[in-house]
């Protein structure tokens, strides 16, 4: 099957940014007390539902891998950069890191505890999106859960540089309600969102969706 384009673009560019991207985002989630609490919040409704593996797909240095693993989660990280990975296995060696594609991660159906994709889906085009939805919907076990963050807005930002590497990156904005609905389509609903605006060097605002899965613990019995 040949690559999709935007994946290929993707993979190359964060290889070449890859650890001056890891330097600029270092303990990032320090500053951040809005993003930290839905993680927190996130984590204890996995926990509360049983547990279970939990992939962070798109999880580049695995900062967000390390910290939901600190709130109890067995959690690893999932990433199409290979440059990526090595910085992540090298600053979280007691973690899981695996190179993969969130159009066809190597998951079996009804694995999965729950999936995050904070600020990974920001990278794929439109039309592919609800593929990406439906192959989390594939893995989640019944009652799983699913964190999506992006950046609001309508116009995609494109790079050609950054930090000083030559890159090819599209970074989509979405709108929540738009998001919604298509995580709805694939059967996930949302039940929790939360959206504030920009902070510090942001120029947009920034959402996070929880959606969940039918069935497990949350259908009632006879249902």
């Amino acid at each position: 099957m040949t690559e999709a384009d935007f994946l290929r673009t993707t993979r190359t560019s964060y290889d070449a940014i890859a650890v001056d991207y890891a330097e600029r985002f270092r303990d990032e989630l320090a500053g951040m007390p809005l993003e930290r609490a839905v993680l927190g919040a996130f984590a204890e409704t996995v926990r509360e539902a049983g547990g279970g593996p939990v992939a962070d797909v798109g999880c580049g240095p695995g900062e967000v891998t390390a910290y939901l693993h600190g709130l109890g989660l067995n959690v690893f990280g999932i990433d199409l950069s290979p440059g990526m990975l090595a910085l992540a296995r090298r600053e979280h060696p007691g973690l899981r890191f695996e190179e993969g594609s969130m159009l066809a991660l190597d998951q079996p159906d009804d694995s999965l505890a729950a999936v995050v994709a904070w600020y990974s889906t920001i990278h794929v085009p439109a039309e592919r999106l609800p593929e990406v939805f439906a192959e989390f919907h594939r893995v989640l076990v019944p009652g799983g859960r699913l964190l999506v963050a992006f950046q609001v807005g309508d116009e995609p930002r494109c790079f050609t540089e950054a930090f000083g590497h030559p890159v090819d990156l599209a970074f989509r904005r979405w709108r929540p309600d738009r998001i919604a609905e298509l995580l709805d389509a694939a059967g996930l609903p949302v039940h929790a969102r939360t959206v504030r605006g920009p902070e510090r060097w942001e120029s947009t605002p920034q959402a996070a969706l929880i959606a969940r899965k039918p069935g497990g613990e949350d259908t009632p019995s006879g249902m």
